[in-house]
């Protein structure tokens, strides 16, 4: 059974810092790229990073230069580290898992920004 469970969100000020993290099936980690995605109230979801096997990353504009994507093999775990928060930034975010074997997501952790 193919599981991703993240943590690590909360409640930040704005120009603050938090880390999430997502713990994968050794299975499906190991072949996957790896992101994150978050989902505003009345938005679309949407891609904040990425990163492959290779440990290739992809942000989007938003967040570059403020937020970092990492991996670490010997865990099954993706990182994402995230400073300079801001309110635009709350939302819920979510790990998501692409393979050949197919897609994957995490039930989402909620980070939310205060001004």
């Amino acid at each position: 059974q193919v599981q991703l469970v993240e943590s690590g969100g909360g409640l930040v000020q704005a120009g603050g810092s938090l880390r999430l993290s997502c713990a994968a099936s050794e299975s499906i980690f190991r072949i996957s790229s790896m992101a994150w995605y978050r989902q505003a109230p009345g938005k679309q979801r949407e891609l904040v990073a990425e990163i492959n096997t290779g440990g290739i990353t992809n942000y989007a504009d938003s967040v570059k230069g403020r937020f970092a994507i990492s991996r670490d093999n010997a865990k099954n775990t993706v990182y994402l580290q995230m400073n300079s928060l801001k309110p635009e930034d709350t939302a819920v975010y979510y790990c998501n898992a692409a393979s050949y074997m197919g897609g994957y997501w995490g039930q989402g952790t909620q980070v939310t920004v205060s001004s």
